[in-house]
């Protein structure tokens, strides 16, 4: 199997970390979400949200470490790489937000290509809040909503995973990297 770019997307509490994980232990590369590391370094630094507080700083950090997760992800061959989140994922966050972005974030969407995205809907039994997820269930739908929109913008025909065990799931993806 070629090297592909695979990203694993949904809204807040659906998932996809776990279905990461299940897809390491399974033996597949797989390049984690970075915005809590991004969130803890600002919180070192004693600013509580810094995407509520400095929108454009925190996506910033955050599209330049998921071009570098997309640059990594073309130095791992012969098996497909998943990805938690994309950088379509930035933009549909400030558009979400309400938050006015320059062209470069749109440019590196088109940029920045990935083969197969895989969108992890709402599912209200396993959605749970934490230090770095304060948004509601109902801002989880919401920005479910923004993220397929803005896939669908940059070309992408998102693959909706269903809900079910984390094995489930993960033997859905892996049985729809030929799509």
């Amino acid at each position: 199997m070629q090297n592909k770019r695979i990203v694993i997307t949904g809204g807040p509490g659906t998932g996809k970390s776990s279905v990461i994980n299940h897809l390491e232990r399974l033996g597949y590369n797989c390049l984690h979400e970075v915005s809590r590391e991004i969130t803890a370094a600002a919180q070192k630094e004693g600013i509580d949200q810094l995407f509520l507080e400095k929108p454009i700083l925190f996506s910033e950090k955050l599209m330049e470490a998921r071009v570098r997760q997309h640059e990594t992800a073309s130095l791992l061959k012969d098996k497909p790489v998943f990805i938690d989140r994309g950088i379509p994922d930035v933009v549909a966050y400030m558009d979400y937000f309400g938050t006015l972005y320059p062209e470069k974030f749109s440019h590196a969407c088109n940029t920045y290509s990935y083969d197969l995205v895989f969108l992890l809907p709402p599912w209200e039994e396993i959605y749970e809040r934490d230090n770095e997820r304060y948004e509601s269930f109902e801002q989880a739908l919401l920005i479910y909503d923004y993220l397929k929109k803005t896939y669908i913008t940059y070309g992408y025909i998102p693959i909706d995973v269903p809900k079910h065990t984390i094995e489930h799931r993960c033997e859905f993806i892996l049985n729809n990297l030929h799509v």
